[in-house]
């Protein structure tokens, strides 16, 4: 569900929970607790990486359909958790995006320092978006803060009120992402970005880096972030109801 990889001082964290990386609570919890104690453990930096063609296909839709409200309120509150955990960590984190990247995928890496993603394969581009409009959610402000902050407030608004994917080059044209390049290279460029960090003189890293997050950090510790009954109430609005389940039909049929 969740391999551990070590590179000397770095720490690569792999989702392997297929066919697509969903979330679900125990793949979450597992994140957030290997998170958590990654510098306990000696670890000086972080990857987050994904199956090669799919980072994550988000929150694990079917499965959440099927829980009562304090199930949907357990997986929620500990996905936003793992963000307030990547905002806080003491140490970068690079998102080593191995492909497409909808939704929680996307969200995800938004906390990170760093975002590498794979150009695609021949099927043509990857694609990375927060899609949650479409199927009748609203992105919480803190998320929708985490993006802005990358890409600016006028696309920022764009991409969110129409629930866009886009292609991993305007990804990368727009800010959301950092880097594009092959699937295989995505983890080695994600390591070298990481090494070039360690070699500065690390008091001086650390404290400027925790500076200029300190923002993100406020926005998704914030208790207004952390109360989420407005977007549960969201998911059991009948109309969102009805287009999750028409999409949980159509994967089954896919």
């Amino acid at each position: 569900m969740l391999q551990h990889i070590r590179y000397d001082r770095i720490l690569e964290l792999k989702l392997a929970r297929p066919p697509a990386n969903a979330f679900n609570l125990e793949l979450l919890t597992a994140l957030n607790s290997a998170l958590e104690s990654a510098q306990d453990e000696g670890c000086e930096a972080v990857i987050l990486s994904g199956a090669p063609g799919l980072f994550s296909g988000g929150l694990d839709v079917p499965t959440l359909l099927t829980l009562d409200r304090e199930g949907v309120i357990a997986t929620w509150g500990m996905f936003m958790r793992v963000c307030a955990t990547l905002a806080g960590l003491p140490v970068p984190v690079v998102a080593a995006l191995t492909g497409h990247s909808p939704a929680g995928g996307a969200v995800i890496s938004l906390f990170c320092d760093y975002r590498v993603m794979a150009r695609g394969n021949e099927k043509g581009e990857f694609k990375i978006g927060l899609n949650e409009t479409q199927v009748g959610l609203v992105v919480p402000e803190a998320i929708q803060f985490a993006l802005k902050r990358l890409v600016g407030e006028r696309i920022g608004e764009r991409l969110l009120v129409a629930g866009e994917m886009i292609d991993s080059s305007r990804a990368l044209q727009i800010g959301m992402v950092d880097a594009l390049c092959e699937i295989d290279a995505v983890v080695p460029h994600a390591l070298a970005w990481l090494q070039a960090h360690l070699a500065l003189p690390r008091q001086a890293m650390l404290t400027t880096r925790r500076m200029s997050r300190r923002g993100l950090l406020d926005a998704i510790s914030a208790p207004a972030a952390q109360d989420i009954g407005a977007f549960i109430d969201g998911w059991y609005h009948p109309e969102t109801q009805a287009v999750l389940k028409a999409l949980v039909a159509k994967l089954g049929k896919g």
